[in-house]
This record gives C-alpha cells, structure tokens and sequence, in this order.
C-alpha cells in the first residue's frame, strides 16, 4: 500500500514525538461522516472499526455535534462541586432509558470498569456482609476490560499485562462461555464472591459469541449465590448487537450495567455505570467521584447521542443488516476464511494464513480498495461499521472485503 508523501509526515510525526504504544494502519484520516472517512489525499473509505464501536451513530452525526456546539457556547465543565442544569435531566433520560435507578456517570470505559468493581467490593462488604478485604470478584480469561493496574491484573493477554506487575489482589479469572467453572467455583467461594464480571460478546478477543443460554445461566447462578452480575457493556451495548444492550438478548437484567463508547456517538469521552438504589447508594459523598465526571457537554452530547438511536431504530438496523452480512460472509470461497462470527453488526472472520499472507495483509489490502479495518490477536479482522450504514452501503464494502480476499489467492 502507498503512503503519500502528504500521509508520511503525520506518520513521521506520531513516530517521533509520540508514545510508540500503537501499531496502526498507515492511513492519516481528516474527515468523516457517517460511515464514510476520508484521508489527507481526499481517498474515502468504509469504516468498518467505529472506533471499537464508538461510532455507532456514524461520524460527525448533526444532531449530536449539534448538541455539543449549543452546549459549548453555554458551559461546559463546572465540576461535581456544584449543581448544573445539565446531569439531572441527562441522569432522568438514563433512568428512563435504562430503567435503573440510579446512573454514575464517568468518562472513559476504563474508569466506568473501575467503578463497577469499586461498587460490587462496596456492596459486597456492606451487603453481603463479605469480611473486610476478602471480597472477590470473578473475570474471565481472553478479557478485555481497559488498561488499569487492576484491569491488566485480571488480563490473561501478555501484551497487555506483562511487566506491569505487582498485580491487584481480589480476583478469579475463570474459562469463558464455561457454565461449569462458574458453578463449581461459586459453590467452593460464593460466600465471599461480590461480583462477576463478564462481556457479553468478548470483542478485543475476537468478537467471541458464547453459547445461546450462557448469559442467563450465568445470571442465574448469580442469584442462587447473591452474587452481583456485571455487564461489561462498553463495545456490545448501544445498540450494536442487534438490542440496545447485548444481555437483551437473553432476557437478563444485570445488576450492574457498564457503558460507554457509543453512549456519546464518539464526539466525547463519556461512560456511564447503571445500578439500582442498594447497590449505587452504598457509595457516599467524597468515596469515589471524577473531575469531568457528568459535565454538561457529556450529558447533552450522550443525551442526543442515545436519542439518535432510537429515533434512526439503530437496533433494529444492526439486526437485520448483521444478518446479510454474515450470509454474504459466509459465500465467500477462501482458504483464508477458517471462521464468521458475530451478532448484529458486530462481526469477525478467523483468518487461516495462505501462501504467507495473514490477517494484516487483508487488512492492507482492503484499505487500498477502500475499506478500513485492523487485525486482532494477529489472525482474526473485526468488521463493525458504523449503524448508520445502509444495506446498498452494506453489500458495496461486502464486494470490497471479497475483492480483497481473492486477489490475495
């Protein structure tokens, strides 16, 4: 793939001047809309990433932008220090939203992560009656929860947790889609078991699909043991997975609901963690909190954010294009094709290395052809356009990936 001389000085840039904790595709990207970006040299591509599904809503989208511009004008950071007209209206459309009783709001899907276990170790030594500092939490392995000490603690991925060491305390890192590893090891430590926290589809890990029933089986085990179930709901949530959050299809209610990337559109930083009353209120005034945690720009930004999605029924699109998708995948005859999975329109195909060619050389490939996406764990493409896209949009970038595979043999 060429790379202009435009494009290498951005590149040049970032390699001199920045942290070298990225390995990206090298294309420098000016503009986007909907789910269409452009680069430096005017070349437009499919975003088939949205930003880890941030973009749900497609870039740029005017209602929200909208809602930012307006909001920036009047005032955008007072801090928790004082009340503004701005988080109690955004709290109420959550609750309403949601039907939780009580929303906290943070910035990054990390820091929602954190606050979701800060939560079930509160609750689990107030309420359960866990004896203090013994309260353990239950992961599983392949997970991708954010990049804190405590969260690359719980990471069974090297890259991601090697040399970061002493790690944080207090966890169990089970199977994944593994009923019976939950079981046994709440029936050996339920007692002082707070929480399991699982994500509903493992994205980073290749947008894994656990078995139909594991969800509510899972849930179900929870209660048995009152033991707390957190949903990990930053990348399948929003609408992406064909429902507005993941566990909807399975028909559970998590206790603890953690949000964030598309809940902004990807025009800010904003999560959010969804918990009723004896649960959130365990935590009081000055135990947890974040400067920009619920600033006004966040909650006019995400209000608009969610409002697009039910008024453009993104849910519904993610349902019935992932559909196509996923047929149109599976007709692709390919030695590099091992696997397609997914739900709604978050989808992956397992690549099986042919003639020295990898994950990474398709990848190339499609965005020389016009189709943006990036390998993870080396041998798996995550496909996640924005929901915006239409079904004619659709099935021009399913030509693009096939054109690509084929001309790579």
């Amino acid at each position: 793939m060429k790379t202009s001389s435009k494009a290498k000085e951005f590149i040049d840039l970032e390699e001199q001047y920045g942290a070298h904790n990225y390995h990206p595709l090298p294309v420098v990207l000016s503009r986007g809309e909907r789910c269409y970006v452009w680069d430096v040299d005017g070349k437009r591509y499919f975003d088939f990433l949205s930003a880890y599904s941030a973009v749900n809503q497609g870039h740029c989208h005017p209602k929200i932008v909208n809602a930012l511009k307006e909001q920036a004008e009047r005032l955008c950071l007072t801090s928790r220090a004082f009340f503004n007209d701005s988080l109690g209206p955004y709290e109420k459309y959550i609750h309403d939203f949601f039907g939780y009783d009580k929303v906290l709001p943070m910035n990054s899907g990390a820091e929602a992560v954190e606050t979701a276990l800060k939560l079930a170790r509160k609750w689990g030594y107030l309420k359960k009656n866990i004896p203090l500092n013994e309260a353990l939490i239950v992961t599983c392995e392949s997970n991708f929860h954010g990049r804190t000490i405590t969260i690359v603690s719980i990471s069974t991925d090297q890259d991601a947790r090697a040399d970061y060491g002493p790690y944080t305390p207090g966890f169990e890192v089970i199977p994944y889609n593994d009923v019976k590893a939950l079981s046994a090891l709440l029936e050996e430590k339920g007692d002082n078991i707070a929480g399991f926290l699982v994500e509903p589809i493992q994205g980073e890990a290749g947008v894994y699909v656990p078995d139909d029933g594991y969800l509510k089986t899972c849930y179900d085990l929870c209660k048995k043991h009152n033991v707390l179930f957190i949903a990990d709901e930053v990348q399948t949530g929003i609408a992406r997975t064909g429902k507005m959050l993941c566990c909807d299809h399975e028909g559970v209610r998590p206790d603890i609901v953690i949000l964030g990337k598309a809940i902004s559109g990807g025009v800010l930083p904003v999560s959010a963690v969804l918990a009723d009353d004896e649960i959130m209120l365990t935590i009081k005034p000055g135990q947890h909190g974040s400067t920009f945690g619920g600033f006004p720009l966040a909650c006019r930004v995400a209000t608009a954010a969610l409002e697009v999605v039910k008024e453009e029924h993104l849910a519904e699109k993610a349902a019935h294009l992932g559909n196509i998708f996923r047929g149109e995948m599976k007709k692709i005859e390919s030695p590099f094709i091992k696997q397609v999975r997914g739900k709604g329109l978050l989808n992956a195909i397992v690549i099986e290395p042919h003639q020295g060619k990898e994950a990474w050389d398709l990848c190339m490939k499609m965005a020389e052809n016009g189709l943006l996406a990036k390998p993870t764990h080396q041998h798996i493409i995550r496909f996640a356009p924005p929901l915006v896209i239409t079904e004619e949009e659709l099935r021009e970038a399913v030509e693009i990936i096939s054109s690509s595979i084929q001309s790579l043999g």
